[in-house]
């Protein structure tokens, strides 16, 4: 497995650009004093969408890859996608999405659909019998991966998604209640005007 220049490149490559997109949004995020702006609701679709790639990805660590989990991506990625333009219908209408902010969120949509097609073309077969055709049968178990990944990669993987993803963007969320005594949507919010 580790031998195959997709799961190379998803590893080390995929893995790493997408966990760097998501600290960098959360620095645009600070950037645009989202706390006073936006505040905590905003910061809930964020969570959110962590949720929806997130398990995906903790899936594909440690499980391995059949119907199941591709059919699992696939939905998860569909979520992601609606819950991300709920967030920008959101955001743009209280703070300003700068140029760079929106190309980072276009890498954040991308990554994950490139991680599912590799996914995808490692695993065509289950990819096929998903729907039903291709010479082998969906398999919907849960079980281990035969070939775990390296403990030394998954437990720095962990490590950095720790401290670059789900702590910024949950202090992000408490960030903004504190800003706005408890309350989810700032109480002085207005509509931001695009110039």
């Amino acid at each position: 497995m580790l031998n195959d220049p997709s799961v190379l490149i998803l590893m080390y490559f995929i893995l790493p650009l997408w966990l760097l997109a998501g600290f960098a949004d959360w620095l645009c995020h600070r950037a645009s004093h989202i706390e006073t702006t936006a505040g905590a609701k905003e910061s809930i679709f964020h969570l959110v969408m962590l949720a929806e790639m997130g398990l995906p990805l903790l899936a594909a660590i440690f499980l391995q890859i059949n119907a199941c989990i591709i059919a699992f991506m696939i939905v998860a990625f569909f979520l992601h996608e609606a819950t991300a333009l709920w967030d920008v219908s959101y955001a743009v209408r209280r703070r300003n999405v700068s140029p760079v902010e929106q190309h980072v969120h276009s890498f954040q949509e991308m990554i994950p659909l490139m991680a599912i097609l590799f996914v995808i073309s490692r695993h065509w077969d289950q990819f096929q019998a998903l729907f039903g055709f291709g010479p082998e049968i969906a398999r919907f178990d849960l079980i281990w991966k035969e070939e775990p990944l390296p403990a030394i990669y998954v437990l720095s993987i962990m490590t950095v998604a720790l401290l670059f993803e789900i702590i910024p963007y949950i202090e992000e969320f408490f960030r903004g209640l504190r800003a706005n005594h408890g309350a989810i949507v700032p109480p002085g919010a207005r509509a931001h005007k695009n110039r």
